[in-house]
């Protein structure tokens, strides 16, 4: 009785140690946290499939102690410009090496700061339904010089292709636009712009009704979900490459199946004022680590398209895809916070 009394006391004086060393490495952490008495101003773009993005980077910057102000929401070149100005903190919607162009013109390395990246590797590419690719053999963006191939894709009846493309200020149109002329595409190829939304939106509507569909679209998507390559539409290559000024060092536009897409393979970054940056090495050390996957972002995005598109519904998929994250989601609010501290 007496040695299973001291083996006890043994125990119970290590687990005594143990508990006394954790607290010693935990309460610090939660006493001081680094963003404590801080309100960060984020900025977003319009696009409201991009907003779990923020949801989740909003959730890590709450744990790290911050408070976020509400986001104030504007066009692409207008939120790059506002940070480089210092008129916000951060955004989590720059696309590398598509906003290259509004980058530089808002001062670029000297005003802000690249961090990530968080989501890697996102294809843009046209497409166009199955059914029509394989009645007319169309496998490449250049055949629509070919009026008689155009006018297959003609809505209006003016003989032209129609191509549901960008809206007007996004770094896809200056694409586009750069490779009707490229392609020589200009006289038979019209680029319809617009709500990008409502547009693809009309185009499902007509590959339903059985009509040909010309289309640009992009990853992370929720497009991709419901006009499913290789079963409801299939992708067109391009005969060459050729990027718009303020691309021309992009690392690739084919895809590891070796077609040219034509586009940039675009990687997301979270993009901040250099000062703030500078001011909250937590915040830094949080966007350094940060990863959300293509795939999930798509598939959050097919939720919306079904309907859950409220601010709620938004942050409750950002809530749920941290607690199905939770162990790497930890991980990386660990490591901020020793970064602030």
């Amino acid at each position: 009785m007496k040695q299973c009394f001291e083996f006890n006391k043994q125990k119970l004086c290590c687990l005594s140690v143990m508990v006394f060393a954790l607290c010693m490495v935990v309460s610090p952490l939660r006493a001081e946290l680094p963003g404590k008495g801080k309100t960060i101003r984020p900025i977003a773009n319009n696009i409201l499939e991009e907003r779990i993005w923020d949801d989740i980077i909003a959730i890590g910057l709450e744990r790290l102690g911050y408070k976020i102000a509400p986001i104030t929401e504007l066009e692409i070149t207008t939120m790059i410009v506002a940070l480089g100005q210092g008129d916000g903190d951060y955004c989590a919607h720059y696309s590398e090496p598509l906003h290259n162009t509004f980058y530089e013109r808002a001062g670029g390395d000297k005003t802000m700061v690249k961090l990530g990246p968080f989501q890697p590797g996102n294809a843009q590419q046209y497409f166009i339904d199955k059914k029509t690719a394989e009645k007319y053999n169309i496998h490449s963006i250049d055949q629509l010089k070919d009026p008689n191939i155009a006018k297959i894709f003609d809505e209006n009846g003016d003989g032209k292709a129609d191509l549901t493309g960008c809206n007007p200020g996004w770094g896809c149109e200056r694409e586009i636009e750069n490779h009707l002329k490229c392609y020589e595409l200009t006289k038979t190829v019209t680029h319809l712009q617009g709500s990008y939304f409502a547009l693809i939106a009309d185009t499902i509507q007509r590959y339903k009704s059985g009509q040909p569909i010309l289309y640009y679209t992009w990853e992370p998507q929720w497009v991709s979900g419901i006009l499913v390559p290789g079963a409801d539409v299939v992708p067109l290559s391009v005969p060459f490459t050729c990027l718009p000024p303020g691309q021309k060092n992009a690392p690739t536009t084919i895809l590891s199946n070796g077609r040219n897409t034509g586009f940039s393979v675009l990687d997301n970054y979270i993009l901040a004022s250099k000062k703030f940056i500078e001011d909250n090495p937590a915040a830094k050390k949080f966007f350094e680590l940060v990863k959300i996957s293509t795939a999930d972002t798509s598939k959050q995005n097919l939720l919306m398209y079904k309907g859950e598109k409220t601010t709620e519904d938004i942050k409750r998929h950002a809530k749920q895809w941290v607690a199905e994250h939770q162990a790497e989601f930890d991980g990386w609010i660990v490591e901020a916070l020793k970064a602030g501290q």
